[in-house]
C-alpha cells in the first residue's frame, strides 16, 4: 500500500499531464476529488487552465469530477504501468462525470 505522501507525489504528475491538454480544454474549470479508500483519504482540487490547483484533504463540497482508485492503483496509473480503461473496465478505477466532461478528459485517461 502506498503512502498519503506517494500519493500527494503521484497528484502532482497527474496535474502535470493535465497541462499537457489541448488549448480549447485549458479553458474547462472544474472542481476534482480523487478519493483513495485502503488509505481512508480524499483529495481535492480545481482544474484550472490546464492544471491541478488547491489540492487539499480537507472537507469540500461535491466535485464535478470524482475518481475513486486504491493508493497502488493511482500509483500505476500515473507512472504509466496500469493502463486506465482496462483498470475501469475491471472496477478498479471509477469514474463519475458528466457526459460533456468525460468527452473532454478522455485524452487524459
Amino acid at each position: 500500500m502506498a503512502t498519503i505522501e506517494e500519493c500527494r507525489e503521484a497528484l502532482k504528475e497527474f496535474a502535470g499531464k493535465l497541462g499537457e491538454m489541448d488549448e480549447s480544454n485549458k479553458k474547462l474549470v472544474r472542481t476534482v476529488s480523487l478519493r483513495v479508500p485502503d488509505l481512508d483519504v480524499t483529495f481535492h482540487g480545481t482544474l484550472r487552465e490546464g492544471t491541478l490547483e488547491d489540492v487539499t484533504t480537507e472537507p469540500r463540497d461535491r466535485a464535478q469530477i470524482r475518481l475513486t482508485i486504491n493508493s497502488d492503483d493511482l500509483i500505476s496509473l500515473v507512472a504509466g504501468d496500469l493502463n486506465f480503461a482496462s483498470a475501469w473496465a475491471r472496477g478498479r478505477v471509477k469514474l463519475e462525470a458528466s457526459f460533456s466532461d468525460l468527452l473532454r478528459l478522455r485524452k487524459l485517461v
